[in-house]
């Protein structure tokens, strides 16, 4: 087994059990304990756990098992303060896409509903709350569902995917990080993530600032795909800094 597909499935025993042992994944995995140490400790550098004596627990345990519900909730203030901002870079008669997650719901809901919009997801909450809207063209990705977070993901919605062209795209992430990009915890989301991205002509990256400094599961893309990334207040200034050196906006 490679390692990214051995550590993919310590991360699933991770979030079942909350945490993991090193004798235990060497039998599980039929490999040394070196090579066990080694894997938990380019996870704990990405910060998806943080080893203990003889293993190692989750580190996102709480909110990785929050439901659609909870995650609104959460930094909801923040949340607030950037889908204003997006609201006002949408335009009559854009094209956009927007991937599944808590913040691009806010965001849509932002959106002025005097506007002619073709709009373009995979999140099964934006499609039926689009759908009341006479004004918005609703185009929801077919295929396999995630019934917890409510998207949908697989051959079939990147087959559709990409006949399809936007003006902008509104993407939500799980983490930002100057080393290792953009990520999410959803590794079957992530394919549909890079390719909104492709097909977009100006990408914003929606994001509070929980979400800097941090590195989900899987990797989405380098930070250069992004036109601007939408944020709040709480952003340190130095990470903007940083963001700035690769000709990224940040609003």
């Amino acid at each position: 087994m490679i390692a990214d597909n051995r550590r993919k499935k310590i991360f699933e025993l991770l979030d079942k059990n909350g945490s993991v042992r090193v004798t235990e994944l060497s039998r599980i995995f039929s490999i040394s304990e070196v090579t066990i140490r080694a894997d938990l400790a380019d996870m704990e550098n990405k910060g998806l756990l943080t080893r203990v004596h003889g293993g190692a627990v989750s580190s996102y345990k709480p909110y990785y098992n929050m439901s659609l519900n909870q995650r609104m909730a959460t930094n909801q203030e923040q949340k607030e303060i950037i889908t204003e901002k997006i609201a006002d870079m949408i335009e009559d008669n854009d094209t956009i896409m927007l991937n599944a997650g808590t913040t691009t719901l806010l965001a849509f809901r932002a959106i002025p509903k005097n506007l002619n919009l073709n709009i373009v997801t995979n999140s099964l909450s934006i499609a039926l709350e689009g759908t009341t809207n006479p004004n918005f063209n609703i185009v929801l990705l077919g295929g396999l569902v995630n019934s917890k977070y409510q998207f949908t993901f697989g051959d079939d919605a990147i087959r559709q995917l990409k006949f399809y062209h936007a003006d902008k795209l509104i993407l939500s992430v799980d983490g930002i990080d100057i080393k290792h990009g953009f990520s999410t915890y959803y590794d079957k989301e992530a394919e549909i993530d890079r390719i909104m991205l492709e097909q977009s002509s100006i990408n914003i990256v929606a994001a509070d600032h929980s979400k800097f400094n941090r590195c989900a599961f899987t990797k989405i893309s380098d930070l250069s795909v992004a036109d601007y990334i939408v944020t709040d207040t709480n952003v340190p200034d130095a990470f903007k800094n940083k963001l700035a050196k690769h000709s990224i906006k940040i609003r």
